[in-house]
């Protein structure tokens, strides 16, 4: 008797089936990302506040935050630091010790789901390092600010555990808790914008 196959795809909101082992650009679609990103709740779920921190509302921080670092970057690398999470609206958010403890195969399909996320959009498969250098520089700062707001850390163990980020880089910005559906749209509206500004 034959074992069935595992399954090793997922049907998504858009009518699309994502092949988890073999993603390919045309089965990405910008609003299930959004859906799905705006669903992901960061930090486990263990942020203060009545709604989650998604991690939709943490791509868009970082891609202000990348902005505000980075302003000569071309709006393309804008637009990759607001996908650099996308996998996660299909494998979800896990936090960095959970990571460690599954091993280097929940890498690979990160890389495998970016790579189709970026030629999906334009995007190099893989980004040159110093782009994804940047990106992870905003992300670290938004970590911090995350950490320090919403997820219980003190300052000076946020300090430690992802850098203390320049004053001048926060004012004005703040950590928004927003229903899904808000931010989802946000999301949608922002990737719109990035993607025309560098399209034309």
């Amino acid at each position: 008797m034959t074992k069935k196959p595992t399954r090793a795809w997922q049907r998504m909101l858009s009518g699309r089936r994502l092949d988890l082992l073999d993603p390919t650009p045309v089965d990405i679609e910008i609003e299930d990302i959004a859906h799905g990103l705006a669903f992901v709740a960061r930090w486990n779920g263990q942020t203060y506040g009545d709604w989650p921190y998604s991690v939709a509302e943490h791509s868009l921080l970082v891609e202000a935050l990348f902005g505000r670092m980075f302003p000569e970057m071309a709006p393309r690398w804008r637009l990759a630091a607001l996908l650099h999470d996308a996998p996660e609206y299909v494998i979800g958010d896990m936090i960095s010790p959970v990571k460690a403890a599954v091993g280097p195969s929940y890498g690979e399909l990160d890389l495998r789901l970016t790579a189709a996320v970026h030629l999906r959009f334009g995007l190099p498969a893989m980004l040159p390092a110093e782009i994804k250098k940047a990106i992870k520089r905003a992300d670290r700062v938004s970590a911090w600010m995350e950490a320090v707001q919403i997820a219980g850390f003190g300052r000076d163990e946020a300090d430690r555990l992802f850098g203390k980020p320049d004053p001048q880089l926060l004012v004005g910005l703040g950590i928004r808790l927003r229903p899904p559906k808000e931010v989802r749209d946000a999301f949608l509206l922002r990737h719109k914008s990035l993607l025309e500004s560098y399209q034309s």
